[in-house]
Formats: C-alpha cells, structure tokens, sequence
C-alpha cells in the first residue's frame, strides 16, 4: 500500500490546460501538483501530514482546488478538475492523514 499513488488530470477545455494540463498526485505520504511543459515539469507538494485543509469551489462544471499547508508554505492552487474528482481528492487526502495519525501508519 506504500506505492499507493492516485493521479487526477485536470480538463483540457480549462483555462491554461489545453496543452499540458495540470495533475494532482496522492500518495500517502505527500499531495503534488505536476505541471508539466515542453521541456520537463513544474512541481511542488505537501506531505500529507502537513494539510491543513482542502478547500473545493464548485462551478457548473469544473472544481478549483486549494490545499493549503499547515507549515506556512504556498497552497497548493488547480483549477479545471470534475467535481467528482474534487471530492475524491478531499477523501484520499482525509483517508490518508487519518491512517499515517495511527500507531504505525506513514511518517512523511
């Protein structure tokens, strides 16, 4: 279950996705977001202990997501995914933390 990874690509039809659109990766040790270019990426990531909350806006269509850091750094900020994967990123991240709060669980 380490080697756990849930990826979520945003939409194509958003703004700034069309032509690398933006992942957000889960593991149970960390949450990234991966924007890729035409030559290599861009990422940044929080370990998943240090979240401090997922905010989800809904639109007719497309979710942003802000995951903010409970040690001071820069939020994570996408724009673009369903509202179903919206929620499921909320639920891993949740599901995540509250397994590596346990007597054995991740120490990321």
């Amino acid at each position: 279950m380490a080697d756990e990874k849930h990826v979520f690509t945003a939409s194509r039809l958003t703004r700034g996705n069309f032509w690398f659109p933006v992942r957000i990766e889960i593991t149970p040790d960390r949450v990234a977001r991966v924007k890729p270019r035409l030559v290599g990426s861009n990422e940044e990531s929080i370990s998943i202990l240090q979240v401090a909350s997922v905010n989800i806006a809904t639109g007719l269509i497309w979710s942003d997501i802000r995951i903010d850091s409970s040690g001071g750094s820069n939020p994570i900020l996408s724009h673009g995914h369903s509202k179903g994967d919206a929620r499921q990123i909320r639920d891993l991240i949740d599901r995540f933390q509250s397994q590596a709060r346990q007597p054995g669980g991740s120490t990321a």
